[in-house]
């Protein structure tokens, strides 16, 4: 039987598999240009290494992310342009967060014109905790807000304002529910868009230095 997965193996995991994959070339990826056909190629060597060694609940469409059973994503992206998409659910994941953690991993790739291979230098693996997944500047802006003795009517217009993707019904129970209890600072840039488009730049700046904001590698 092999052991079930955690949130801390499977950083230890992420860690291991970053240095190796620095550390070699790869011939099948020589002359790619797909950011996505890279990203699909990390993810699915890094799932079938975590398999190999742990067992877990696998991630599904419907559930939509790689680690339900411990509430974990993983994203892929280019150091040139460290950002990637993301199921939008409701305009409440940019407020209070995604729901569920994130692992990224963050890569430069270059190709080896003599060897004929694609060397990816993973730069970063970084750990988002749920908590920390929402949006930097709304988060920033509406815990103001609220420690400044705003109102429900203060918290709704700043909502239109910022084009929050919501109605006026929504917006209210969202006014309401921060009044309770004001999101967590989050780490965060979400674009809105038919996909949230999530933006790492600040995490990979701030790794380490934040709770809940883990530099793996």
């Amino acid at each position: 039987m092999k052991p079930a997965l955690t949130v801390a193996s499977l950083q230890q995991c992420a860690a291991a598999f970053a240095g190796a994959e620095s550390a070699r070339g790869e011939p099948t990826l020589f002359g790619v240009t797909d950011g996505k056909a890279v990203g699909t190629y990390l993810e699915q060597k890094f799932r079938q290494q975590v398999a190999a060694r742990y067992s877990f609940e696998e991630g599904s469409s419907a559930k939509g992310i790689d680690f339900p059973g411990i509430g974990v994503d993983i994203k892929t992206t280019s150091i040139r342009q460290p950002q990637s998409s993301c199921p939008f659910k409701s305009a409440r994941q940019k407020i209070y967060g995604l729901g569920y953690s994130l692992l990224v991993f963050v890569y430069d790739k270059t190709d080896d014109h003599s060897a004929r291979v694609a060397k990816l230098d993973v730069q970063h693996v970084i750990f988002v905790e749920s908590h920390r997944t929402g949006d930097f500047q709304m988060t920033r802006a509406l815990r103001r807000i609220v420690e400044e003795e705003g109102n429900l009517d203060d918290l709704i217009a700043f909502m239109h304002d910022r084009l929050l993707p919501v109605d006026e019904i929504e917006a209210q129970k969202l006014a309401e529910e921060i009044m309770r209890g004001p999101p967590e600072q989050g780490y965060l840039t979400i674009s809105n868009a038919l996909q949230w488009r999530l933006q790492y730049r600040r995490v990979i700046e701030r790794a380490g230095e934040v709770n809940g904001v883990i530099r793996v590698r």
